[in-house]
């Protein structure tokens, strides 16, 4: 029973989900800030590419990618009239064009905005902090999985 499912599933064209095959062998990331969260989300999950590994050094790479802007912003969406805050909105912005050493641009300037909202409630301060940090983390995980697809989306150098 347990082969004929199995069977069953790969005639369907199920897989489980991979990282894309990007078309060139080494990526540079260039303009973030130190120990940027997001370029080290983008780090993670270009190391799991067999295709393409991330280099120290511009002049050793295919490509590079050019963070323009990496902002992690939040604001306040609703307040009660006695002015405290009922809900928050989580907004992480990532800027970026892909390019190779020589100056051809294979990715124009785009950008990817992502937004959350939040419940908050000053009773449970530190519980909402944390998970503030886990939509974050979530959040940039998405616009790293975006920009990979877009990545694999360049045919040719």
């Amino acid at each position: 029973m347990l082969a004929s499912l199995a069977m069953g599933l790969a005639g369907c064209g199920f897989q489980l989900r991979r990282a894309p095959e990007l078309r060139f062998k080494t990526i540079y990331l260039s303009g973030f800030k130190p120990h940027s969260p997001l370029a080290e989300e983008l780090r993670r999950q270009l190391a799991t590419s067999t295709t393409t590994r991330v280099v120290d050094v511009p002049t050793q790479a295919e490509v590079i990618f050019d963070g323009q802007a990496d902002k992690r912003d939040k604001g306040v969406v609703v307040s009660t009239a006695a002015g405290q805050v009922r809900e928050l909105q989580l907004r992480l912005h990532l800027q970026f064009r892909l390019h190779t050493p020589a100056g051809k641009e294979l990715i124009p300037s785009t950008a990817i905005a992502l937004t959350r909202d939040m419940t908050y409630n000053e009773r449970d301060a530190l519980g909402k902090e944390q998970e503030e940090e886990m939509l974050y983390r979530a959040m940039q995980s998405d616009i790293a999985n975006q920009v990979l697809r877009r990545l694999a989306a360049v045919k040719s150098l």
